[in-house]
């Protein structure tokens, strides 16, 4: 069975809407797109091409789905080379519209699809920035591994990584660094129960 690997972008107060530019996604009035740029030092992307590798599937929500669709076909590199011809997996409602491929729709029940997706044998699976899908695999038990690029700044609002939909469980800490711009790239797994206890 194939890993489930999530990726994340976010500010200390949990933020995770629009880090790389202004117009990424202004729904419900965000005004703060492209937070992550001035922290987005080599460091940071050298961690995100190590974790992400060459060779892997997407998993992807539609707000996500679009935005790369709209940018990465543009690009040139090796970076956009291993996104568009990586095979897509997009939890949508208007499956007829996925023109950006290899792409797969994950069916009206996103969680079986997911399922589906990652029994089925293949690469990794890396799920990128959504709001919704990440907090659903969470959710689910369906993440294997979740990467935190925290970045040193408070927003105040907007989309969040983390829902009350999630039961309370562990994490294991697998690494952690920082680099020069302040950015904490943290590697999780998950642990299991979450455990309590008095000091």
């Amino acid at each position: 069975m194939r890993r489930v690997r999530i990726i994340e972008h976010i500010s200390l107060d949990g933020v995770i809407q629009a880090p790389g530019g202004p117009e990424e996604d202004r729904e419900n009035g965000f005004d703060y797109g492209g937070w992550g740029f001035p922290e987005h030092d080599d460091e940071v992307g050298s961690a995100i091409v190590a974790e992400q590798g060459q060779g892997f599937d997407l998993l992807l929500g539609r707000k996500t789905y679009d935005i790369f669709a709209g940018y990465w076909p543009k690009q040139a590199g090796p970076m956009a080379d291993s996104l568009n011809s990586a095979r897509k997996f997009v939890a949508t409602h208007r499956p007829d519209s996925l023109a950006w491929g290899p792409v797969e729709s994950l069916g009206a029940d996103i969680a079986a699809g997911i399922a589906k997706a990652k029994t089925a044998g293949g690469p990794d699976l890396i799920v990128w920035g959504s709001s919704t899908l990440t907090p659903l695999l969470i959710a689910e038990g369906l993440a294997d591994e979740v990467l935190l690029l925290v970045f040193p700044v408070l927003i105040g609002r907007g989309k969040r990584i983390f829902s009350d939909r999630v039961a309370p469980s562990g994490l294991k800490l697998i690494e952690s660094k920082a680099t020069p711009s302040g950015v904490i790239v943290s590697k999780y797994k998950p642990a299991g129960a979450m455990r309590t206890g008095s000091f």
